[in-house]
């Protein structure tokens, strides 16, 4: 056992499905709520069950949006487009 490791045993009963009730102390534990994933990692002869992250949350802060430009900044960029666009043709 590592140090600092915090151990909760407890035993469950699986049903003919292969379904297990995940006990009250290791849902709140774990932040466990109806409807969320979980994950199940095999090492060894142990298996180690997290709570699954979202792909919103896993995702988060992979893509940088370009800071807002001032809508007045904008507009003023257009008309002098729009003004050298009108000057030309002319």
């Amino acid at each position: 056992m590592q140090l600092g490791v915090t151990v909760m045993e407890r035993e469950t009963t699986i049903t003919i499905k292969g379904q297990v009730t995940i006990p009250a102390e290791i849902r709140a534990k774990l932040g466990l709520k109806p409807r969320d994933k979980v994950q199940f990692e095999l090492e060894d002869d142990a298996v180690i069950l997290r709570k699954s992250v979202s792909r919103i949350e896993r995702h988060f802060g992979a893509v940088r949006v370009p800071k807002a430009l001032d809508w007045r900044q904008e507009r003023e960029a257009f008309e002098q487009g729009v003004a050298e666009e009108v000057a030309a043709e002319g």
